[in-house]
């Protein structure tokens, strides 16, 4: 198809598409029509009643994709970094639960790495086994009975075996942080669990670990828990080597 058969075409078969196709296929029709180029005018869409040159409009949507891939790269390069922030502190705690030679040593070190290395202050590591009854409760430890009447609205928790982010009821936030804390506005809840000797075989809940934060939209409902996922393998894992 030339130039002087499109012009030939009946106004009725003419449209966007058989528009769009034709100068798809023949991408040099502006090189053969430079005249017609410098006549075209568009409206320039930031300022309704200036116009702009074809050329000129191409250039500046070629910007504006220019500034939206920067953009997106720079979103990109942040979560990279915060990942390996998250990555470096997943290693200081494996390397001080490694350390520990003892249930209240691996206790200290759970603590002591999500103080000091996730700052996060607003922890309660609730544990179900019989051998944390003995230890002196502290802050951050708490012995629980699994079948009390608190842990009723943490069952769901227990038995998806998943971490949940985002606000809690008052009733759960007390049990946990204390009817005092009212700086927690938003909470993530890790179920700490011990995988079966047997492969897919069930699971035993050890407890449960909250972290508290005081923005309420630090932990939310939508963000990623697989680095929550690992500790609480992890903290499991060292609790009952």
């Amino acid at each position: 198809m030339t130039t002087s058969q499109a012009r030939g075409v009946k106004h009725d078969t003419v449209n966007d598409a058989s528009v769009a196709d034709y100068l798809s296929t023949y991408p040099d029709f502006f090189e053969r029509n430079a005249a017609l180029l410098a006549k075209l005018r568009l409206p320039h869409m930031r300022d309704s009643g200036a116009t702009v040159s074809l050329v000129e409009r191409q250039v500046e949507v070629l910007r504006e994709r220019n500034q939206a891939l920067e953009r997106k790269l720079k979103e990109l390069v942040e979560v990279a970094r915060a990942n390996d922030a998250l990555s470096e502190r997943i290693h200081r705690l494996t390397q001080r639960l490694f350390g520990a030679r003892s249930l209240p040593e691996t206790i200290g070190a759970a603590e002591a790495s999500l103080r000091e290395d996730f700052d996060a202050r607003n922890s309660v590591l609730l544990l179900f086994l019989e051998a944390a009854r003995a230890l002196e409760p502290g802050r951050f430890l708490r012995y629980a009975d699994p079948s009390g009447a608190e842990m009723k609205s943490f069952e769901s928790l227990l038995q998806s075996g998943k971490p949940r982010c985002g606000q809690i009821r008052d009733g759960q936030r007390d049990f946990l942080f204390g009817k005092d804390c009212v700086a927690v506005g938003s909470v993530a809840l890790v179920p700490l669990l011990v995988p079966s000797p047997i492969p897919g075989g069930p699971k035993g809940a050890l407890g449960v670990l909250a972290i508290g934060a005081n923005d309420a939209a630090h932990f939310h409902p939508g963000m990623s828990t697989e680095f929550l996922l690992r500790i609480g393998e992890l903290l499991a894992f060292a609790l009952t080597r």
